[in-house]
């Protein structure tokens, strides 16, 4: 299994914009999200899904998260989501507030015959700080943990085996702190978080955190990107 060395940005820990809504007081308010379009996501039909297997990922803002995915070779389809909670049909003013126990986390759709989960796996570590508790980038709580999720004993292992040797090199310089869960369930975020960095690309932490954390991704995953992505 290859390890790849990320170098990860001290900029991005120290931008002031954030995934999360802000509050203008201690009393938590709904979200005021600027939708830049409303042109629905185009979803692939269940039937053309269910030939795909699943993965699930949580490490910080789904919007980045999703587009992360989405430009790697053999995943068909991401969605943005809350997942790791025992909260049923929780919302993002819920989650974004920190009032369940879910984080932000992301759906995958992959062709196990183009990409493995040992890749999904490697795309997943590479593309995020693995480190910082509760906490990625500008966003922090708990709803931004660093979780990867198994479905089976043999994912569970391939996690595990990963993690073990990313700290015996020492690839990140601190302990990896990332959750290692069994999935229970996911539950699909609203319609205008789908897809949201495509959608909004003049949004400010888009601009500032979205798209710079993908494009660092795509600089060291060259030989993992669809060939529309580079």
């Amino acid at each position: 299994m290859n390890i790849v060395r990320i170098p990860f940005s001290i900029l991005l820990l120290l931008l002031t914009t954030s995934c999360q809504p802000k509050n203008k007081s201690d009393k938590p308010e709904t979200p005021q999200i600027v939708k830049e379009t409303v042109a629905p996501k185009v979803e692939i039909s269940l039937e053309e899904l269910q030939n795909y297997e699943t993965a699930y990922f949580a490490s910080g803002c789904f919007w980045c998260v999703e587009a992360i995915f989405e430009s790697v070779k053999g995943v068909k389809e991401v969605f943005s989501g809350y997942s790791g909670g025992t909260e049923k049909d929780p919302t993002y003013e819920q989650v974004a507030y920190g009032r369940t126990h879910h984080a932000e986390a992301v759906e995958v759709y992959y062709d196990p015959g183009v990409i493995s989960f040992t890749e999904l796996v490697q795309v997943f570590f590479g593309s995020h700080d693995p480190t910082t508790l509760n906490r990625q980038g500008p966003d922090r709580g708990a709803q931004y943990r660093s979780i990867a999720f198994y479905k089976n004993e043999k994912q569970k292992k391939i996690i595990i085996s990963y993690i073990a040797q990313l700290e015996s090199k020492n690839i990140y310089g601190r302990p990896i702190v990332t959750e290692v869960s069994e999935f229970e369930i996911f539950y699909k975020a609203e319609e205008y978080h789908q897809d949201y960095e495509k959608r909004n690309p003049n949004n400010s932490y888009i601009r500032n955190v979205s798209i710079p954390r993908l494009n660092r991704f795509k600089k060291n995953f060259k030989s993992y990107l669809k060939e529309d992505s580079h």
